[in-house]
């Protein structure tokens, strides 16, 4: 039933089109049937394809327990909660790796609760959850398209809580709240970091870059602040999950909970020879750098400033060839 609906609803917009009446710009998700739609998979799937202009799918609060996709055709599309925080605003699923669903055994690449693969996202007010607890690897947010852009949200989760996946993928977050134990914030995308909260809640590597060796840019993290749970003590900042990653802090609040050395080599020596890591002007008891790898970096004021928006998310970076410029923002109406 839910597919002939499906099916009905895209009929209309196109005799619509066929009649003059354009598709609407806006849609409204509510799960206590107040909406357009009360699921967020439904609204997506009713998305038109390629569209020449943006969509905007306004989410009221509420717990939407599903597994959503923004298909990779369903381009420009502001996803906006409208509680007073991100926190009214739920999605919230449970896959991980190695759960069997239907006879198939899950893996890290399909235990994401949302998954954005369209380019031209924006992503604000909302939470994204996976809620399996610690038992592996279980993504909440999982991102593959080219410009996304996530404001003012919070990504929950335990290990691999966000999974920049795509290699051509630039995503800005900013005013975030991030969460998890191991290698939470992972993958080979391009992505800026802007005023965010980072909470560790187990002893582990906050970071696991796959940068390619095409790209300049890896991880970039600026006035981020870096907190502990209760007990946590011994954190890193990064290691190589593939052995060209770039992370860098700049001007970031780092707790007690650091480990002096900073930096993990994923056991691997020879990655430190290829991999990047450097921070620039950060401040608390975990920004001693006294204490830190000899292969990490310290970076002058000139070298900092190569890490602006521009420069990040410029058309071509390294030896990658993006399809245009971006600066993290979009139209001045989303």
């Amino acid at each position: 039933m839910r597919r002939l609906w499906i099916l009905l609803l895209l009929l209309g917009c196109a005799l619509r089109c066929a009649a003059g009446q354009p598709t609407p710009s806006e849609y409204i998700v509510d799960c206590n049937g107040g909406g357009d739609f009360t699921t967020l998979q439904a609204c997506f799937d009713a998305l038109p394809s390629k569209p020449a202009r943006w969509r905007t799918v306004y989410v009221r609060p509420g717990v939407y327990r599903e597994k959503v996709t923004l298909d990779v055709y369903k381009d420009k599309v502001a996803v906006v909660g409208t509680g007073a925080s991100a926190a009214d605003v739920r999605i919230v699923w449970n896959d991980y790796s190695g759960k069997v669903v239907d006879g198939y055994e899950m893996t890290t690449y399909d235990s994401y609760t949302m998954s954005l693969q369209a380019d031209e996202v924006l992503l604000r007010g909302v939470t994204v959850e996976n809620d399996a607890g610690r038992v592996g690897q279980a993504v909440a947010l999982e991102t593959r398209g080219d410009r996304i852009r996530i404001d003012a949200c919070r990504l929950v989760g335990d290990q691999d809580t966000f999974f920049t996946k795509g290699y051509v993928s630039r995503i800005y977050v900013c005013d975030s709240y991030i969460e998890g134990t191991t290698d939470f914030i992972f993958g080979p995308s391009i992505v800026l970091f802007d005023d965010c909260r980072i909470h560790c809640k187990a002893d582990s590597y906050i970071t696991a870059a796959s940068t390619t060796e095409r790209n300049r840019y890896g991880y970039v993290f600026r006035r981020c602040r870096v907190t502990a749970a209760e007990g946590v003590t011994k954190l890193y900042l990064g290691r190589p999950w593939k052995s060209t990653a770039r992370t860098v802090w700049l001007v970031c609040e780092l707790p007690a909970a650091i480990r002096p050395e900073g930096w993990h080599n994923w056991r691997d020596p020879a990655r430190e020879k290829t991999s990047f890591y450097a921070e620039w002007r950060c401040t608390g008891p975990g920004a001693d750098r006294g204490g830190r790898v000899p292969w990490s970096h310290a970076l002058t004021d000139e070298e900092a400033a190569e890490y602006e928006p521009e420069k990040i998310f410029a058309k071509k970076t390294g030896s990658e060839q993006f399809r245009d410029d971006w600066t993290g923002l979009f139209p001045t109406n989303r």
